[in-house]
């Protein structure tokens, strides 16, 4: 019962990331973005089957392997997202035709790696996909929380024109 959760879960948070991510949101430093990918990691964990009893070997390579394929989803997918500041100094993301790419190419790769662990025999749980996507979520919302504090502009010196100063701060957009 618990494989079928966690692939509710994965599916669940695949698509409301996806669909999110194709509007444009507001970028938010200060908040808790490490809080959904740590919650999806310890609920992987938690699983004894993350790791196939009968082939420990070949399985620890796959979930390394499947983990790598998540941080590096993670980067592509967060160094892929454009990125702007609004006059008010807000930092604005949405996700590119490249990032959907991104991930269509992830998913290929997962796919590839089950069909390797599949044809060595080894019993694959949905604990080690969910483990891999809290990675590409932590990694991607990292990333773009770094970016985001990168491109706000540093506040103005102590000189009194900090209110001309702010009224006319340029609205910078990155191209990617």
């Amino acid at each position: 019962m618990p494989g079928i959760v966690n692939t509710l879960v994965i599916v669940a948070v695949v698509v409301l990331v996806i669909v999110r991510q194709f509007r444009p949101s507001r970028i938010d430093t200060e908040r808790r973005w490490w809080l959904l990918p740590v919650v999806l990691g310890v609920v992987a964990l938690r699983e004894p089957e993350i790791v196939d009893a009968h082939h420990q070997t070949a399985s620890v390579g796959l979930l390394i392997a499947e983990l790598l394929t998540g941080l590096a989803t993670g980067a592509a997918w967060a160094w892929t997202t454009r990125m702007w500041v609004e006059p008010d100094g807000a930092v604005w993301s949405r996700s590119t035709k490249a990032s959907g790419g991104v991930w269509a190419v992830g998913i290929g790769l997962r796919v590839g790696l089950f069909t390797l662990g599949a044809a060595f025999g080894l019993h694959q749980d949905s604990s080690a996909l969910l483990l891999a996507l809290a990675g590409t979520l932590l990694v991607r919302s990292g990333t773009l929380a770094w970016r985001a504090q990168s491109l706000r502009p540093a506040p103005a010196a102590a000189t009194g024109t900090e209110h001309r100063d702010s009224m006319s701060r340029p609205t910078w957009k990155e191209r990617v």
